[in-house]
């Protein structure tokens, strides 16, 4: 949604009233991570802002779903995390507060340009005040428990095709080193049905015409 605009272009059916206003401070408890070293290990999550880091004994959050915004080091890479869980020094836990779904809540985090509130002329950083200062729009609890689930099956989407993708590119690597000879070969380990004569060798000028950028290649 548009700034000081209170309905957004698109809504489900249904779904009229204006959109109203508040800091998100009134919307989440933003929680600071700590260290886990004096932890032992466990079966609960520590999280960074790389994501999973290890696992210890004890939580920072038994039975509450949060929000990890960085801050430290990566502070645009806001992510659900599943209670319970414990979360380093670099990264805030953000907590919806009653009326408020996890999930629509994500979305307000994914919109923000983060970047833009960096507080650091070094490492990026963000603090407290800074995102509970931060004004954003929400609709009625109804409403956001629908535009919730709307985003969260497109991310379950993404991950799943992401998974795809990453699996195609490992068969690729594979592929690519058995349907080519080895050094010191000329017949490759794979290859498809019908071929089976041995493969030449040749040098690469041999088998294509290489030019140059004639923008590039002039002298200053």
């Amino acid at each position: 949604m548009k700034e000081n605009k209170t309905k957004p272009d698109i809504r489900f059916k249904g779904f009229t009233e204006a959109w109203e206003q508040r800091k998100l401070g009134e919307i989440i408890e933003v929680n600071s991570g700590k260290d886990y070293k004096h932890l032992k290990s466990g079966n609960i999550p520590v999280y960074g802002t790389g994501g999973y880091m290890l696992s210890v004994n004890d939580a920072l959050s038994f039975d509450k779903d949060a929000i990890g915004i960085g801050r430290k080091g990566t502070i645009d890479k806001p992510y659900i995390l599943k209670s319970p869980f414990w979360t380093v020094d670099t990264l805030f836990y953000a907590i919806p507060k009653e009326n408020y779904t996890l999930n629509f809540v994500f979305g307000i985090f994914q919109k923000i340009d983060w970047k833009s509130m960096d507080e650091s002329t070094g490492v990026p950083s963000l603090s407290k005040a800074t995102i509970n200062n931060v004004r954003v729009s929400y609709p009625n609890s109804t409403e956001q428990i629908k535009i919730g689930q709307y985003f969260s099956k497109l991310d379950d989407l993404i991950t799943l095709h992401q998974r795809e993708c990453d699996q195609l590119k490992e068969l690729k690597k594979s592929m690519l080193k058995k349907m080519f000879p080895r050094d010191g070969s000329n017949i490759p380990e794979v290859r498809f049905a019908g071929f089976t004569d041995a493969w030449e060798q040749r040098k690469l000028g041999e088998l294509l015409d290489i030019y140059e950028d004639a923008l590039n290649s002039q002298t200053v």
